[in-house]
């Protein structure tokens, strides 16, 4: 397949190049800053801002799948949906956020009262972005929310998978690591199981 990634230097966005990569799948990232060093090797790097829905719909033309890796904070769910709209491509996934995931029935972790102020900056238009794909139906998109940690780590292949509530391990930690989110990411690329939906992924 034919995969572009928006944000393929980042964190999150060049571990599912590199899985995608692996799977022999072709991948094209998009990135403000175009510095080949830090995508994996063998992505094409295009630079481009996706916040310009003309520019991205050229930059993703002709792809199967695109992958939105970017920050809430700089991209909108509107926005986003009009240059993969206009670029002719069916299917985006987003790398969702934690604080939409619900701790108890009708209640998420954004509104918990020692949610972290600091992390509202991207957590309000997380939720935003999420509640405004819900009124797509156009583009199949998927919202791929990862647990409260998600940081660099080990590729184990081994993990859970939810739907819209946070979930923990035995000892109460809810993680994973990027590599293993990578992993869950091209499972719903290659065989989508999550159309028009948020689903999660947790040890």
């Amino acid at each position: 397949m034919k995969i572009a990634i928006i944000g393929a230097t980042g964190n999150a966005g060049s571990r599912i190049a590199a899985e995608a990569l692996r799977r022999g799948h072709s991948v094209t990232g998009i990135a403000r800053s175009a510095d080949q060093s830090k995508a994996p090797a063998g992505v094409a790097l295009r630079q481009g801002d996706a916040a310009q829905p003309a520019q991205l719909a050229e930059l993703i033309r002709g792809h199967d799948v695109v992958v939105s890796s970017a920050k809430f904070s700089s991209l909108d769910a509107a926005t986003l949906l009009q240059g993969v709209k206009s670029g002719g491509v069916k299917r985006l996934l987003v790398v969702g956020g934690a604080a939409s995931l619900e701790t108890a029935p009708g209640v998420i972790l954004l509104d918990s009262p020692d949610f972290p102020a600091q992390y509202k900056v991207e957590a309000v238009p997380g939720k935003k972005f999420l509640d405004d794909l819900r009124a797509e139906t156009e583009v199949e998109w998927t919202f791929m929310s990862p647990p409260a940690m998600f940081a660099p780590g080990e590729r184990t292949g081994k993990f859970r998978v939810g739907q819209n509530q946070l979930m923990a391990d035995g000892q109460g930690k809810s993680h994973i690591s990027m590599e293993d989110y990578a992993i869950a990411m091209l499972d719903e690329i290659e065989q989508p199981k999550h159309l028009r939906q948020r689903f999660t992924v947790a040890y």
